[in-house]
């Protein structure tokens, strides 16, 4: 992976894992660095479901495989958050 391949995939987390902590409701008690962590590994995940059923690539923008990417991130932020909820 390239230089600009990784700074897209860090942009790419960032946007992903914001979007996917605001679906969550409540407040979330993880940092903004798991935020990014869980965006990029969402993004890419996502992006890898989305390929796998064939819509990654679609003419205009990629509804389904943001959807995907966002869903997996809400539930990674709503899973982190809960695992350091109950070790307090």
């Amino acid at each position: 992976m390239e230089i600009s391949g990784i700074i897209s995939a860090i942009v790419i987390g960032i946007v992903i894992g914001v979007l996917g902590r605001l679906v969550v409701p409540g407040r979330q008690r993880i940092g903004i660095l798991w935020t990014i962590l869980i965006g990029i590994v969402a993004a890419l995940v996502g992006a890898a479901i989305a390929g796998a059923l064939g819509v990654a690539d679609t003419k205009g923008v990629d509804w389904i495989e943001w959807f995907i990417q966002i869903a997996l991130a809400a539930v990674g932020v709503a899973a982190l958050d809960r695992a350091k909820t109950t070790h307090r």
